[in-house]
This record gives structure tokens, sequence and C-alpha cells, in this order.
């Protein structure tokens, strides 16, 4: 499917089956109904004791309710994938295992961009200018209190800021370099997931990144722009306009299964 078929096939899918939205938009506003409550009951739990055990099952119940949903998503990548102009229908205990998996994946994807920052900012030495600069402003601070003054501490204090700005650029350059490559190698992972339902397929980051260039980088790209600016300029006029934010949690949910179906129908090409 060329660029333009994805985008209006999966903005149009979501309106063939309203009940599984509703069913859909019900169980997410139930996610985030257990979250606050969980997060609040927790709380009151430095007031009473037993508030802590009540807050967890409500963290857990929160938790379950998502992966379920994640894991309904990847069948909507699933229908996109086969084709299936068919909206899927909730298959619980299915669902609830692959949101697992789609939650092991999203951990795998993000720590390994994460681990790859983290050696950039020990090379650069971010950590160790960061604790010079402190070392500086506190040496300084203190002259100031006592009436002294020192040039050399001052020049020092200003190379320091200056050696950490570029550690700083370049860290912060390679983490957004490093997590956009591994968000769209996240992307592919979701597909491969929903088209093998397996989980070592999916963390086969290697096999990601030739999916990629199988379908082809430059329409890759395109699709996942597309879906990008779509979503933002939905959600930005949904809460420009304050009587129309309420429609938000019906349109993002729809927004959802708008960009799993546009993941799905773009994996389609090699599946």
């Amino acid at each position: 499917m060329d660029v333009i078929e994805i985008i209006k096939d999966a903005f149009v899918f979501p309106s063939k089956n309203i009940k599984i939205l509703l069913i859909y938009v019900v169980l997410a506003l139930l996610a985030g109904a257990f979250s606050v409550g969980g997060i609040l009951v927790y709380i009151l739990g430095f007031i009473t004791p037993e508030c802590f055990m009540w807050g967890g099952i409500a963290f857990i119940v929160s938790l379950v309710i998502g992966w379920l949903l994640s894991g309904y998503l990847i069948s909507v990548v699933k229908s996109g994938i086969d084709l299936d102009d068919e909206v899927p229908e909730f298959e619980w205990w299915k669902n609830f295992n692959t949101g697992f998996d789609n939650f092991i994946v999203s951990i795998v994807y993000f720590i390994i961009p994460a681990f790859i920052v983290l050696v950039v900012g020990f090379l650069t030495n971010v950590f160790g200018n960061i604790l010079v600069v402190a070392q500086g402003i506190v040496l300084q601070t203190a002259n100031v209190y006592t009436g002294s003054s020192n040039i050399f501490l001052s020049d020092a204090l200003s190379q320091a800021i200056a050696n950490l700005i570029v550690s700083l650029a370049v860290t912060i350059t390679v983490a957004l370099v490093v997590f956009l490559i591994f968000s769209f190698l996240q992307t592919m992972a979701q597909a491969r997931l929903a088209n093998t339902g397996s989980l070592s397929e999916a963390l086969n980051v290697f096999e990601a990144a030739k999916d990629i260039k199988r379908i082809g980088i430059g329409k890759v790209i395109i699709v996942i722009l597309l879906i990008i600016v779509i979503v933002a300029v939905i959600e930005m006029v949904l809460s420009a306009i304050p009587f129309l934010s309420i429609l938000s949690v019906i349109i993002s949910p729809y927004l959802a299964f708008f960009t799993q179906r546009a993941v799905g129908l773009l994996y389609s090409d090699i599946a």
C-alpha cells in the first residue's frame, strides 16, 4: 500500500466497530481511575498503614488493565498486517499475555538507548563536570559571604561551566538521535510481535532494523511522521478548545487505533 492509502485506511478503521472502541474507552478510564486512586490511597498510607496495601492493589489492577489494552492494540497491528478490514474482538487472556510481552519489548528498547547515553555521558565526563561546577559554585558562594575574591577560582569555574556545556550538548545530541532510532526500531518490534506472536522475534533488534530497510527507510519515516503530525494536530485542537477537551476521552483511544492500524498496514508490505 502507498502512504496515502495507509493513512486513509487507518483513519477510518476505528469507526468500523464503535462497540469495541467504547469497550476500550471504558477500560482505559478504569485503568486511569485505579492508577490515580492507587497513588492517592498510597499517599494516605503515611496516615493509615492499610492504605499502602490498597494502593498497591489498585496499582496492580491498573497495570493488568494496561497490559490488556496494550495487547489489544497489538491485535490491531495484526489486523493491518493481515489486511483484515474487521476490527478485532477482545481476546482477554491472549491480549493480556501479548500486552505483557509488549511491556518487555518496551523495557528492552528503552534500556539499550539509555545504556548508550549513559556510556556517552561517562565518556564526555558529564557527571564529573557537574560535580566540578557544583563545587565551584559552593566555593564561589562562600567567598562572597566572606568578602574575599579569587580570580583563579572564577576562571576555573568558567572553564568548568564551558566543559559542562560541551559535554551536555554532545550527550543530549546523541540521546536524541539514539532514542529516535530506537523508537523506530520499537515500532518494528511491535509489528514483529503482532506478526509472529514471538517475544524473541520482537526482541531481535537486528532483524527489526532489517525490516525497516525491507519496507523502505523513506516510507517508514514518512508514515510515522505523518502519524505523529496528525495525532499532534488533533490533540492540539482538542486542548485549545476547552469544551472539546472532554472528547479526548474518546478521541485518544481512536487515535491509538489509528496509529497501530497504520503500523500494521506499513508492515504488511513484508509480512
